[in-house]
């Protein structure tokens, strides 16, 4: 196995981070978030702006588009109307990455479940539109437990009711809050360099870095 030495041929449970990974759901992000501002009268921001704020989850999201200093009333108002606005447009123009539905079907053998900080709802609602619910156990949002990753409170919990080790298990995701979660639960950590997050990953990198999905499992065995 190229440059890995067969060190992850002992993977049973691979844990997907889904935007920026699995989705490409930007497109879709940003326009609800600039008629969320829109909404709250400020003026819209560049969806480059909006990408970077991505992946701490729809309250974190709201509270950095909307600005400095943003009182937590405003946030909250903001935020259920983009939850709205959101709803009803999350499949308008979001896609699987190329190359996704091929390396699902080739890591069918593993299991695989999906760990994201996107409300559970949401997740599963984009992920049945698209076909790809069928290959995941479980899938866990931001609203699933009491913290977001890079807690690892959501991987512990696959660990235990999957029965696999810590080594046992890899988080392949596209930001540094991915690799810090496995980091944070002994997991091993897969970066894809085609989300929205490699930048992070710098300072954090991964185990592992593919630029696609149909590229992990030879390193699996």
């Amino acid at each position: 196995m190229s440059g890995t030495n067969g060190k992850f041929g002992g993977v049973r449970l691979l844990i997907f981070d889904l935007d920026g990974t699995l989705i490409d759901s930007k497109l879709d992000l940003a326009l609800a978030v600039n008629a969320t501002i829109e909404y709250m009268g400020r003026p819209a921001l560049a969806h480059e702006t909006i990408y970077s704020f991505v992946g701490r989850g729809a309250p974190m999201l709201v509270r950095r588009a909307l600005g400095e200093g943003v009182a937590d009333e405003e946030v909250d108002k903001g935020l259920a109307f983009f939850l709205s606005y959101y709803r009803a447009h999350m499949l308008d123009h979001t896609v699987p990455y190329p190359g996704v539905r091929e390396g699902l079907e080739l890591l069918n053998r593993h299991s695989m479940a999906v760990l994201t900080n996107k409300p559970v709802r949401f997740s599963e609602g984009i992920l049945a539109g698209l076909g790809l619910a069928k290959y995941f156990r479980f899938v866990y949002g931001g609203n699933s437990f009491p913290t977001k990753k890079p807690d690892p409170i959501g991987v512990n919990v696959l660990l235990r009711d999957l029965d696999v080790a810590p080594r046992e298990a890899m988080m392949v995701g596209d930001s540094d809050v991915d690799v810090l979660t496995a980091r944070n639960s002994g997991a091993w950590a897969c970066g894809v360099s085609y989300g929205l997050g490699v930048e992070g990953m710098r300072a954090h990198p991964p185990d592992l870095m593919l630029a696609s999905l149909v590229e992990l499992p030879v390193h699996l065995g």
